[in-house]
């Protein structure tokens, strides 16, 4: 793909990009907008570098792209509902993200994408890795794809956030969902399932839905789907989340790493 605004420099074969030529923090036209679609849906995810976003710009920027959703396991800033603060010190006890997952799978109609915009990072450490569902689907062989294809499994949250938060009386959602989705807009298949979030295949008994989960739950790992960033100060990913999964990793405590996310609200997978 050819862009005429965008210098967009591919990271992998199969996913990620950094993309250069665009100051996130200003009002963006249409030729912009509609190149840095493009760059999403062609490598999934896409980075950006040197940019000093403020909450106004962020959600600007979001809503470019769709309208914003709200986080239905974690509140918002209290001032700016629709965005989520990320931040790990010394004090935390966990992190977001400390597994490979698809944000809110569980919800009734899981995001489009999300943008992280990180202005604090650690001096080593704290990468965060995607991988693709496309390049995961591809790799199966034609009997597992036919297997998979007619296939539907249950997403539920509420296992992580009691544990995260027991003295919050809250019910978190529960949906199920194909466990291969086509992209609304590519139309190509791609897994959707993960390890944290996806509890049950329901056309298969609890033993048949176990080892079939864990066998694809491994099988995303594969480091010839992913692409790993490493953050710097004022760094900014924005991905696809109907086709990717992601996995921050937890190598930099006591550092401190932080910054604010706004989540794209997205359709149910189909």
């Amino acid at each position: 793909m050819s862009y005429d605004v965008l210098d967009v420099r591919p990271m992998t074969r199969r996913i990620g990009a950094e993309v250069f030529g665009v100051d996130l923090n200003e009002p963006l036209g249409n030729k912009l907008v509609d190149e840095l679609h493009d760059a999403l849906m062609e490598h999934q995810v896409i980075f950006f570098r040197d940019q000093t976003l403020t909450h106004e710009s962020h959600k600007r920027l979001g809503r470019c792209f769709g309208e914003l959703a709200g986080h239905s396991g974690v509140s918002g800033l209290p001032d700016h509902p629709e965005i989520v603060a990320i931040h790990a010190d010394a004090n935390s006890k966990f992190i977001a993200g400390e597994d490979w997952h698809s944000d809110l799978s569980e919800d009734p109609e899981p995001p489009m994408g999300s943008i992280l915009y990180m202005h604090i990072v650690p001096p080593a450490g704290g990468d965060t890795l995607w991988s693709s569902m496309y390049a995961a689907y591809d790799a199966l062989s034609p009997a597992m794809q036919a297997f998979l294809d007619p296939l539907t499994a249950v997403h539920d949250s509420n296992h992580i956030y009691r544990e995260l938060f027991p003295d919050v009386d809250k019910v978190y959602p529960r949906n199920t969902h194909p466990v291969v989705r086509t992209h609304p807009v590519t139309k190509r298949k791609c897994l959707f399932i993960s390890k944290s979030k996806t509890i049950r295949i329901n056309e298969l008994s609890k033993e048949e839905s176990d080892a079939v989960l864990l066998f694809l739950s491994e099988h995303v790992k594969n480091p010839n789907f992913q692409v790993r960033f490493r953050w710097q100060p004022n760094s900014v990913a924005f991905w696809d989340n109907r086709c990717t999964q992601h996995f921050a990793t937890w190598d930099y405590f006591p550092e401190t790493r932080s910054g604010y996310r706004v989540t794209i609200a997205g359709d149910r997978p189909y």
